[in-house]
């Protein structure tokens, strides 16, 4: 893994402003920025935005998504740890599909990134999918864990009445469906088909999980 000094790499950028009004990019300089961002040159990137060839919101014209989610999926990590750096960097920019930077890193299993972003603010609670749906069904028991302790709703509902814990029941994520139950998750909670998450689990041929949501629930109502 190659190890640049991201203040090294900042401290042009973090002596002037970026600009907002630069000119347009031209077409082979976005090509050139989207590349470096996915071969996780850091260096290339902070410097053509230090020399306002390109403005770091940029979205890729491609994909529609911002260099920091591209930066992200590609695992450049180096490069997404400059961009977060960088002052006046939207870190709510969309996706077309609604995905964040901090969903991403989520899904991604980036803790350091997930980290970052939430130092510099990034919303963790939004309407339909957040970060901890994509924590849960991936299965990272850390960043379920650190987004929990910063306020995100364990119970936040995605699209089709998902929970966190449904998402984690339905893609195996064992250990992680019992980070969420003993942080408090409601197993009771449907889904728009009326689907409880040991339901959801065992229709996804997980009966170890549906088993031990059900069990937790018996102990629950038990106390």
């Amino acid at each position: 893994m190659r190890i640049i000094s991201i203040k090294l790499l900042l401290a042009g950028a973090l002596a002037a402003p970026l600009a907002s009004s630069a000119a347009a990019p031209e077409r082979d300089q976005l090509t050139r920025y989207f590349r470096s961002l996915q071969m996780d040159d850091a260096k290339t990137v902070v410097r053509m935005v230090n020399e306002r060839q390109v403005n770091p919101n940029q979205a890729d014209p491609r994909s529609g998504e911002s260099g920091l989610i591209v930066a992200l999926r590609e695992g450049a990590s180096t490069v997404a740890s400059a961009l977060v750096a960088m002052p006046g960097l939207d870190l709510e920019a969309t996706a077309p599909n609604g995905n964040t930077a901090l969903m991403m890193a989520a899904f991604k299993h980036n803790l350091p990134l997930v980290r970052a972003l939430l130092a510099k603010g990034a919303q963790v609670n939004r309407p339909g999918w957040n970060a901890l749906h994509f924590a849960a069904a991936a299965g990272d028991d850390a960043i379920t864990g650190l987004l929990l302790s910063h306020g995100a709703a364990i119970d936040a509902r995605a699209p089709a009445g998902f929970t966190a814990l449904m998402l984690a029941a339905r893609e195996g994520q064992t250990s992680t469906v019992a980070v969420l139950l003993e942080a408090g998750a409601d197993a009771a909670l449907t889904n728009s088909e009326q689907l409880s998450a040991a339901q959801i689990a065992a229709r996804a041929e997980q009966p170890a999980i549906a088993a031990a949501i059900d069990a937790f629930g018996a102990r629950q109502r038990r106390q």
